[in-house]
């Protein structure tokens, strides 16, 4: 008999934003695998702190961030390797991801490599942009509207293009792309209608109209912008 593999969404950060099926399946994990930055700490097991038992044996993965995607699959390998072997052995594997595993989720990245040889439940969490639009009092769609979810890094080009075309837009990743996406929402005359939110739901969160937003954004950043006028009357 073969373990199961658990990939469990955190939510955004704060802890009282998992689900109690994810505390559940942590809380009685005896192992546990999680991504961290390569040398550094980890934001996944950062929010499961407090429900990870004491003596749980933990994977760790090192994913470097780099623009070169090589070195992140190589860290990929390993992990899917070590986490191989324990469901082999006969078992089950919690692996935490923040946010949702499957949107913009690292998890993604190990269902690829194991979900063909072993049993694997994904356990959905609560989305950054959900978090975000809460925070942020913003309503993103209602009735027949389209919500456009964007990446950062995009060229500017494109980012334009895209915003032209849509009615909300959630842009991700914002981080060291703010003054690019910045200037584009400038360009298009919408500053008015965006806001920006950082590292939403945790002690440090920052949630202000764009045109107050800091200079430099963290990783975990956001923007939404919202074009119609009250759309949820």
């Amino acid at each position: 008999m073969t373990g199961k593999l658990y990939g469990v969404g955190l939510g955004p950060g704060d802890p009282d934003l998992m689900t109690l099926r994810a505390h559940r399946l942590i809380a009685g994990a005896t192992v546990v695998a999680y991504p961290a930055l390569a040398g550094g700490d980890s934001f996944a097991r950062a929010i499961a702190a407090d429900v990870i038992p004491a003596g749980a044996r933990e994977i760790v993965m090192d994913v470097p961030m780099t623009v070169d995607r090589a070195p992140a699959q190589a860290a990929y390998d390993k992990g899917a390797a070590e986490i191989a072997a324990a469901l082999e052995a006969g078992e089950d594997v919690i692996c935490l991801c923040e946010g949702d595993p499957f949107f913009y989720g690292s998890f993604m990245y190990l269902f690829a490599r194991l979900s063909e040889w072993f049993d694997v439940e994904v356990v959905p969490g609560v989305t950054s942009i959900t978090t975000c639009a809460a925070r942020a009092g913003v309503p993103l769609a209602a009735r027949n509207e389209r919500l456009t979810v964007l990446p950062g890094p995009l060229p500017e080009a494109e980012l334009r293009s895209r915003i032209e075309g849509a009615e909300s837009v959630a842009i991700m990743k914002v981080g060291r792309h703010l003054a690019k996406i910045r200037s584009v929402i400038e360009a298009l005359g919408l500053t008015e209608k965006a806001m920006y939110i950082e590292r939403a739901s945790l002690p440090e969160e920052v949630v202000c109209p764009l045109k107050a937003a800091p200079e430099k954004a963290p990783y975990f950043s956001m923007i939404l912008l919202v074009k119609g006028g009250d759309p949820w009357l």
